[in-house]
């Protein structure tokens, strides 16, 4: 019985009806359905999904007559493949030695506890993740942070704390719209 009820979640997320199923068996299709094209077809199917859940997964493993497992282990051992769809904003930090002695640390701190999640974490609602990286090559303007793919510099907790806060009332705005 508990399969059934997950058969059903996961068709309620991913219905068959869904036109990211048609660009997965159209990569299937043009490679041919051969097993050394799995790379190829996971990347295919990260871009249509944004990310690689398991009904892809699976999909993707039967079209190719591979073994789940060996899909998995594909997919799990490529840092650039996820098994999670990706947050509404990202937060990265970096710690290399210049944006470290710069403040880095700090920024973290306040960044941790405004959104309540540790480096590598994910908010519960999806909608912050924040991320520690070293050395963008930009070490003038440290400490830098890169905002939603925009890198800033010379930021200071209260200033980058500044636009994450206007993120979420933008994010809370919109919820009561």
């Amino acid at each position: 019985m508990q399969k059934t009820h997950r058969k059903i979640a996961m068709e309620d997320k991913y219905p068959a009806s869904d036109p990211r199923w048609q660009t997965v068996d159209r990569a299937l299709k043009q490679f041919g359905y051969q097993q050394d094209a799995l790379i190829e077809v996971l990347h295919i199917a990260q871009q249509a999904f944004g990310h690689l859940p398991e009904p892809v997964l699976i999909h993707i493993a039967r079209g190719l007559k591979l073994p789940l497992s060996w899909v998995y282990g594909v997919a799990s051992f490529y840092h650039f493949f996820s098994f999670e769809g990706a947050p509404e904003h990202t937060c990265i930090v970096c710690t290399g030695t210049a944006c470290y002695v710069e403040g880095a640390k700090r920024i973290i701190r306040a960044l941790e506890n405004e959104l309540g999640i540790k480096i590598g974490e994910t908010t519960p609602d999806g909608h912050f993740s924040l991320i520690d990286f070293r050395c963008p090559g930009s070490c003038g303007p440290a400490p830098v942070i890169v905002l939603d793919g925009k890198m800033m510099g010379r930021e200071t907790p209260e200033s980058i704390m500044a636009k994450v806060r206007a993120l979420r009332n933008n994010k809370q705005q919109e919820a009561a719209a």
